[in-house]
């Protein structure tokens, strides 16, 4: 489901980027990016959604758990270059149900930066400053945690064993 995200997502911005630019970036993070993930959503019965350290959008403002893996994918990028996919993945017990939990790192790579980069054109700024007034996720480098997709399945009686 994080990949199927990602790659819808990554396929929308990249249109956007080519046909309108940054700007019509900005409005695919913000309208297709949460269609797409309830859409997953829905289809899975797990919620599908993107969260992040420095949010643009306050809605995607981590969990503590979230939180939590995000600061360790952080550190694990800030040290060098690791493997990728960078990912986690829990399972807790609520009360004799099991929650599941799965979470994708998102490196900042090039096509990010016009939008979440340290530079950002006059244009970039004033679309995000109108859409986003409490933005948070731009001073970005290449490399650095973006945030990350997260997936959770509601707490459900344990599988039986086989």
């Amino acid at each position: 489901l994080a990949q199927q995200l990602s790659t819808e997502l990554k396929t929308e911005l990249a249109s956007a980027l080519s046909s309108a630019g940054p700007t019509g970036a900005i409005a695919v993070c913000r309208t297709r990016a949460p269609a797409i993930a309830s859409k997953l959503s829905r289809e899975s019965g797990a919620v599908v959604s993107r969260t992040a350290l420095r949010v643009r959008n306050p809605a995607n403002a981590p969990d503590e758990m979230q939180r939590a893996v995000l600061e360790q994918f952080a550190g694990d990028l800030a040290a060098g270059p690791i493997e990728m996919p960078l990912e986690a993945a829990v399972e807790i017990n609520r009360g004799g149900k099991i929650e599941r939990r799965y979470m994708r790192a998102i490196p900042m790579d090039a096509m990010c930066l016009a939008c979440h980069g340290q530079q950002l054109a006059p244009e970039v700024a004033s679309a995000i400053a109108m859409a986003y007034p409490e933005d948070q996720a731009t001073d970005f480098e290449q490399g650095q945690l973006r945030g990350a997709f997260s997936v959770i399945w509601p707490a459900a009686p344990p599988a039986p064993n086989r």
